[in-house]
């Protein structure tokens, strides 16, 4: 199950990079955009994800791209916390960030989905070893897109 999960997922993240080449207008970059090292509270340097302090980030199962028109990556956390509370903290975050939540999958694992104008995040909130939980993160940014448009080119309605 986790595997087609897995699947699954890359395959939308896959679709988006595709999607993300077929937009031609261009933004300027911001602050965010331009450092590396994670920062404490933050996924990575994306400021507008924001996570519990209990989360710890697990380097050796992250890994981030860069290019010219896309930035991503997929970025693996692990903490003491319950799931269901880490469940309830990330959506109440990432709505105080104006991302919009897209959709909602549970089974042993919680899926959530979340989008901004050119951004996605992906998120699984699973049971990790010795009592901990783990959040992944599966992050695009399209440098390129248009303002007001979501990840699949639609405008976007507030």
């Amino acid at each position: 199950m986790k595997e087609k999960m897995l699947k699954v997922i890359f395959a939308l993240v896959g679709a988006l990079l595709l999607l993300s080449g077929c937009i031609n207008t261009s933004t300027s970059l911001s602050p965010t955009d331009q450092s590396l090292p994670p920062v404490s509270g933050f996924a990575d340097d994306i400021q507008d994800i924001i996570l519990p302090g209990e989360m710890e980030w697990d380097r050796e199962k992250s890994m981030t791209i860069k290019t010219e028109s896309f930035r991503g990556g997929i970025w693996r956390y692990v903490g003491k916390v319950e799931t269901i509370s880490l469940k309830d903290f990330m959506t109440s975050s990432m709505q105080d960030n104006n991302w919009k939540q897209v959709g909602e999958a549970a089974s042993s694992d919680i899926m959530l989905a979340f989008v901004k104008p050119n951004k996605t995040c992906m998120m699984v909130i699973s049971e990790a070893n010795y009592r901990k939980t783990g959040l992944t993160l599966y992050v695009t940014i399209d440098k390129t897109a248009a303002v007001g448009l979501n990840p699949f080119g639609e405008a976007i309605t507030e």
